[in-house]
């Protein structure tokens, strides 16, 4: 509030622009007992200024969606590991979208631990995208992470799901749960099994079927599937809690003796749960496809549909079950649950392990 000698100066003052200005609006004027200074002049051009910025930015984004894709797209995955893994996915997935996109799908393999870093830092436009495993997501649980698997992408789909399947040397003397428990209690410590990036679920699978089983055999880790699988061909070490190696079985070079699922599964007829031994013994492995967040929600929609388009293709479905796995495309929304409500599960498995180490 400003004072009564104060307001007939500020009177006088507008009176005097009126008549050096005519038909200008005065830079200062009286609203009640009010004064608005002159920076109320640049008040409203401000605010349509941001606003105009605002809608120029959202407007660019909803074009550059609207014309999605139109220079070629990556998937990044892990480097190859045997039928059935994320290379193995991404190629099916990456030839099924080529010609409905209308652009190349360049598959780009990197060391799993180094691509949520990657794509987290890569533009939010659609144009890199990663397609990974369990692993991905849990790793953070283990140990602080460059990136957060919830805040910095978006879930576009799941693509498939496996359990893990113990396989074994076959010149192990081993030929079911209850056996390669025996010999692991009675030479603990001598059993090696082949592993791979730390949270990943063979992994994990390891971890807790020592934890549940009263066992312990050493992990020995391989930068990859196909690594880890052929060491146990060659007798390097002797067992894998494993998602690849289908013709590896059916040829003979290995031996399975139980699934890691709920229940028995049509991907390995005949085997027995390793849970049917070790009660509530569970561990399966999801494979889904992920966008830096923030990518728009058209581009979004965009990719689940063609993605889930060729994961419904009856060949694609059995290409995937001939790998060991089934093929499960979702919307968004149901991938998200699926892997927080894995995080959630895995999480309190692995507080558990940590606790009885």
């Amino acid at each position: 509030m400003i004072s009564r000698t104060n307001e007939m100066d500020v009177t006088k003052h507008v009176a005097q622009t009126r008549g050096n200005n005519a038909g200008e609006r005065p830079v200062m004027h009286r609203r009640g007992h009010n004064v608005v200074s002159v920076y109320a002049q640049f008040t409203v051009p401000l605010v349509l200024l941001i606003s105009s910025a605002g809608l120029m930015v959202l407007g660019e984004r909803a074009a550059s969606a609207q014309s999605f894709p139109n220079k070629p797209i990556r998937i990044v995955t892990a480097p190859p590991g045997g039928v059935g893994g994320g290379d193995y996915v991404t190629r099916l997935v990456a030839q099924g979208i080529t010609g409905p996109m209308g652009q190349p799908i360049v598959v780009e393999n990197r060391p799993t631990n180094t691509i949520g870093a990657l794509v987290a830092k890569s533009p939010a436009d659609g144009y890199t995208l990663a397609l990974l495993g369990n692993s991905f997501w849990l790793s953070p649980l283990f140990d602080k992470a460059t990136y957060d698997p919830v805040t910095d992408f978006i879930a576009v789909t799941l693509a498939n799901r496996s359990p893990n399947v113990i396989v074994v040397n076959p010149s192990l003397p081993v030929y079911n749960v209850k056996d390669l428990i025996a010999l692991a209690k009675a030479k603990p410590g001598e059993l090696n099994y082949a592993g791979g990036a730390q949270g990943s679920s063979s992994n994990l699978s390891a971890e807790l079927f020592k934890v549940m089983a009263g066992v312990n055999m050493t992990g020995v880790n391989y930068n990859g599937g196909g690594p880890a699988i052929t060491a146990v061909v060659s007798g390097e070490v002797q067992l894998r809690f494993a998602t690849e190696g289908g013709p590896l079985i059916k040829s003979g070079q290995l031996r399975p003796i139980a699934v890691t699922s709920a229940q028995r599964s049509a991907l390995a007829p005949g085997l027995p749960t390793v849970g049917e031994t070790v009660p509530g013994f569970v561990s399966e492995v999801f494979q889904a496809v992920f966008a830096p967040a923030g990518t728009p929600r058209p581009v979004i929609n965009r990719l689940n549909q063609e993605i889930v388009r060729v994961l419904n293709q009856p060949d694609v479905k059995q290409r995937l079950f001939d790998g060991g796995s089934e093929s499960v495309p979702t919307s968004p929304e149901e991938a998200a649950a699926a892997i927080k409500a894995d995080m959630e599960r895995m999480g309190k498995l692995i507080k558990n392990v940590r606790a009885t180490q």
